[in-house]
């Protein structure tokens, strides 16, 4: 499917064509870039985004041919400076130079040590995280050999590559052959890095695990606990994130975890608050009793009802915190949005329910109006 695009992304993009192609004539005097650039962007502005980045490494494998140990130098003299070191976090790099992976795929894997050390220099100005996958499912063992050496690289954006490469659920990524377990030796090294950006990698691809196997995501986090080689205030930031996808489900493990009893005995009460209708707000409270101090983590579900009789639930997040006086009073305004393209609001009877350490504890019934 195509995108219809504005004239600022239609710059955007021919600047940035203009930009890598300007890099490689640097590179190779002889380099045909008025040619390259036509060629790109002849058909790049009709494509999706990782069409695009497929386009791109199309043009340049043929405006560069030969195999990898011919086209590397070009490829690595084309470079600019790797990414500013003094940053910890949120530095992804420019998207120009994705499709410089799918070249380095086209040609390179018969050449695997070779391929790895491209990538570990590309990934130092856009991550390689989808590059890498081919060659993960090409030759693991290869990969993790290296990958156990990029653990102390000096780039947090290479320590990063492991992690997320790895990832079992890694979005747009190619499906790669291996056991959720297998990666878990890399992510014992990666969990006490002193860079964001690589735990919320590390965090991120337990959360991925957990959809397979819960258990041996919360068994590797009390392990971690114990051998105290991550802050504690970080491990507990990358505990959350690792177990986001649980708590939404409410898996007592999970909750336990982080420290909520989703066993505690607690009393609560959920009103709706006058009429729900599509494009205003589902007006609503929950009533809160316990212990006094009892840690809370309060969610809701709306069971939205879908087309042909269907209900869909859908789990938000209310309020994070604890009863210090023995009771608490949490109001909410949930949108309710008419011209939203990606779910659409169907009148009829809905549920709201509110789940507070993972057990459902009161729900109410209203109805939607169009």
């Amino acid at each position: 499917m195509t995108q219809n695009f504005s004239l600022k992304d239609q710059l955007f993009n021919a600047e940035k064509v203009s930009y890598l192609v300007g890099l490689f004539t640097e590179a190779d005097p002889h380099f045909d870039a008025g040619a390259l650039e036509s060629r790109i962007m002849s058909r790049l502005l009709e494509l999706e985004l990782k069409e695009r980045m497929a386009w791109i490494a199309e043009c340049l494998q043929e405006a560069v041919p030969g195999d990898l140990p011919a086209v590397a130098p070009v490829i690595l003299d084309a470079l600019p400076p790797p990414l500013d070191p003094g940053k910890s976090d949120d530095d992804f790099g420019d998207f120009i130079f994705a499709p410089l992976g799918d070249w380095v795929c086209a040609i390179g894997l018969d050449h695997p040590e070779l391929s790895l050390d491209v990538l570990e220099e590309l990934t130092q100005r856009f991550s390689m995280e989808w590059a890498i996958r081919p060659f993960l499912n090409h030759l693991p063992e290869k990969v993790f050999e290296r990958m156990q050496i990029w653990c102390c690289h000096p780039s947090y954006h290479v320590r990063r590559l492991v992690s997320e490469g790895t990832r079992p659920r890694l979005p747009w990524g190619q499906a790669v052959g291996l056991d959720v377990s297998d990666p878990l030796p890399l992510l014992d090294q990666l969990h006490g890095d002193q860079t964001r950006y690589v735990t919320r990698s590390v965090a991120n691809h337990l959360n991925d695990i957990t959809k397979k196997d819960p258990g041996l995501v919360l068994e590797r986090l009390r392990k971690w606990e114990e051998e105290q080689q991550q802050d504690p205030e970080e491990l507990q930031w990358m505990t959350a994130h690792a177990l986001r996808g649980l708590v939404k489900s409410g898996h007592p493990g999970a909750m336990r975890a982080l420290g909520y009893d989703p066993d505690a005995d607690l009393a609560v009460e959920v009103q709706v608050n006058g009429p729900a209708r599509i494009g205003e707000a589902l007006d609503f409270e929950a009533r809160l009793k316990g212990a006094i101090g009892q840690p809370v983590l309060i969610d809701y579900i709306v069971h939205f009802q879908r087309p042909g009789g269907k209900v869909s639930p859908k789990v938000h997040k209310l309020k994070q915190t604890s009863l210090e006086e023995g009771q608490l009073v949490v109001t909410k305004l949930h949108k309710l949005k008419g011209n939203a393209t990606t779910f659409k609001l169907v009148p009829g009877p809905h549920r709201l329910e509110v789940q507070v350490n993972g057990r459902v504890r009161a729900s109410v019934d209203f109805e939607l109006l169009g």
